[in-house]
């Protein structure tokens, strides 16, 4: 690893911890030319995940894209930024264990609803307004009189 100080290659860890969910590995180093101290993280390469549109583009999967609509679904309620963070990991993680390297906005959408119908029911129906482009008060309903008709079923089999 490269000193930024002096540019020499030579270098000793000094410390190793996980970070980012244990996702990488924070290296603390120090210099064996200069001393000088500094930190490096390793992560794992991933294969590009590419998304298909609606209107029929193709885009990158952006994962700071996906944080910013979950946490806009998320606003003003007790949702924590961290429950975010393990809802994207999730996701996150679940495609890249797939086959396919392409995978629909839709399949996204409904992946992050049904992490959002269990953790609150008003980011659950923000989120669906977007995603699936609500036109008018009926679109609410339907989705509200679903997701009421979703939690009995699910209190009848507990």
């Amino acid at each position: 690893m490269q000193c930024p100080q002096c540019q020499n290659t030579d270098s000793r860890v000094l410390e190793s911890r996980s970070a980012d969910s244990g996702r990488s590995v924070r290296r603390r180093r120090e210099c064996l030319n200069c001393d000088f101290r500094f930190t490096t993280y390793e992560r794992v390469e991933t294969v590009p995940i590419t998304v298909l549109k609606r209107n029929g583009n193709k885009e990158t999967f952006n994962r700071s894209k996906l944080i910013n609509g979950i946490s806009k679904a998320c606003e003003k309620t007790s949702i924590q930024p961290n429950k975010i963070e393990l809802i994207a990991d999730e996701l996150e993680v679940k495609l890249q264990q797939r086959n396919a390297r392409e995978v629909n906005s839709s399949e996204i959408g409904e992946i992050v609803l049904e992490h959002l119908k269990v953790v609150s029911e008003v980011a659950y129906v923000r989120f669906a307004s977007v995603y699936r482009q609500f036109h008018g008060i009926n679109d609410f309903v339907a989705t509200l009189e679903t997701f009421k008709s979703g939690k009995e079923q699910l209190a009848t089999i507990i």
